[in-house]
């Protein structure tokens, strides 16, 4: 072929196999790094959800082999014929997770130099420096809503877990402006909301764990305390009502007892029984009291802690209840709403019902906490038969040093924060056995 000016022109074929293969080949290259980053990326955060796994007090090396797997497999999907090469690696001592993932990548041009398909792999490890146990763990094994957070409710666990044993595809549930914040949220089943209603995202279909706490002793209970006067003139088998400041003495308070008007009671050290009866605290009243433990029992028990009444607890440090300010007895075949016909004295308002659970497996007695001054609930809430409902509109238990919940049910409404503070060292408090962040974090190498 000529040019213009008479010579002789180069011809260049674009089909050579020189160019063809510098083109086609920097395509393949280009795929292989953009795949291998991602899975870079998707091990990177399997080994890191699988560290804060590990850090529970429950796990086991399947349990975070599975989260692990699960994470990467999300991060770095692939077609059903040609799944990802995973190899999960978990310490025995649970001080370690390894991750690796390849993946057969096709490619475009290599095929046509004999070359159909290269592996791409990633690694990382995650070392877990110190550990993490569960701060809040509902045991109900299938309702919906378990751990239900609606308007503009929040907990807020940051250094610990949020767990849900319900194998619901709704066991937990972030709704409207709802938010709860943790170092691992993980669910039995699923969840629902937005991913904004959680941080981070709920892991799902991860292992039911057993109650930590099932089996501990309970405290016994005694006779039926007697009130000092004038309180001790009511008749025998109906709820004494206290409306004036006095210190009461631990013991086993048959039919409940309600606090009302202004009355400030004090609780001296000690585990107080509350007997076929709520304990409910109502009006403008106050209830305070350093190193005790509430115990409910029988089908009438529960508790109410009314929005206008300032709560301050903390719980006893030694004896059968160390740890523990609230647990109950796990038999329980018809509980009552305390409520029910349950009036304000200063405005001879009734008190709302309690608002019903997205769904129950079985019943459960109700504790009811709409006080917008119950800043300090220190230590281990533990209720395997019961519903913690907290609707207050301000922080609950965030000036307490720790605070962990173990119930069947957690449900919040209104516009609560619900703190589940880890400062061990500022308590003397003790945190029961399987239960409770410690210091922990986890460090990755690739």
């Amino acid at each position: 072929m000529r040019n213009r000016r008479g010579g002789v022109a180069l011809t260049f074929t674009l089909a050579s196999p020189v160019l063809f293969g510098l083109v086609g080949g920097g395509i393949d290259y280009a795929r292989l790094v953009a795949r291998r980053s991602q899975l870079q990326n998707a091990v990177d955060a399997g080994a890191l959800a699988g560290g804060n796994a590990l850090k529970l007090a429950s796990s086991n090396a399947a349990s975070v082999k599975g989260v692990t797997e699960q994470i990467i497999v999300t991060n770095a999907p692939t077609p059903a014929n040609n799944p990802l090469a995973i190899t999960v690696t978990v310490a025995d001592d649970k001080t370690s997770v390894f991750a690796r993932a390849e993946d057969r990548v096709s490619l475009t041009f290599g095929r046509f130099l004999g070359l159909s398909n290269q592996t791409v792999a990633a690694q990382a490890k995650v070392t877990i420096v110190g550990k993490m146990r569960l701060c809040m763990l509902t045991l109900d094994p299938g309702a919906p809503g378990a751990f239900n957070l609606q308007k503009n409710a929040q907990v807020t666990a940051l250094g610990c877990s949020l767990y849900s044993d319900s194998l619901s595809n709704n066991g937990m549930v972030g709704g409207a402006n709802a938010m709860a914040r943790a170092d691992t949220i993980c669910s039995a089943g699923g969840y629902s909301g937005a991913r904004a209603n959680f941080s981070p995202p709920p892991q799902t279909e991860c292992p039911v764990i057993q109650d930590p706490l099932q089996g501990r002793p309970t405290p016994p209970i005694g006779s039926c305390a007697t009130l000092p006067f004038p309180f001790n003139l009511l008749p025998l088998g109906k709820m004494p009502s206290i409306d004036k400041d006095v210190v009461l003495e631990p013991g086993t308070y048959c039919a409940g007892l309600t606090i009302k008007k202004n009355a400030v009671v004090t609780l001296k050290p000690g585990i107080y029984v509350f007997k076929d009866g709520p304990l409910i605290v109502k009006d403008n009243a106050t209830l305070t009291g350093a190193d005790v433990g509430l115990y409910f029992a029988g089908d009438k028990a529960g508790l109410l802690f009314d929005k206008k009444t300032t709560i301050s607890l903390s719980a006893p440090t030694t004896g059968v209840m160390a740890g523990m300010l609230m647990s109950e007895q796990t038999s329980l075949t018809n509980p009552l709403d305390p409520a029910l016909g349950l009036i304000d004295d200063l405005t001879g308002a009734p008190v709302p019902l309690t608002p019903a659970p997205l769904g129950q497996t079985g019943p459960m007695r109700i504790y009811r906490i709409i006080s917008n001054n119950a800043r300090n609930m220190l230590g281990t809430i533990y209720l395997p038969a019961g519903r913690l409902v907290i609707d207050a509109d301000k922080p609950v238990a965030d000036q307490s040093a720790y605070t962990v919940v173990v119930a069947r049910q957690v449900n919040l409404y209104e516009g609560p924060n619900l703190y589940l503070n880890a400062n061990y060292e500022g308590t003397s408090v003790p945190v029961p056995k399987g239960v409770g962040p410690l210091n922990g974090r986890v460090v990755l190498s690739q």
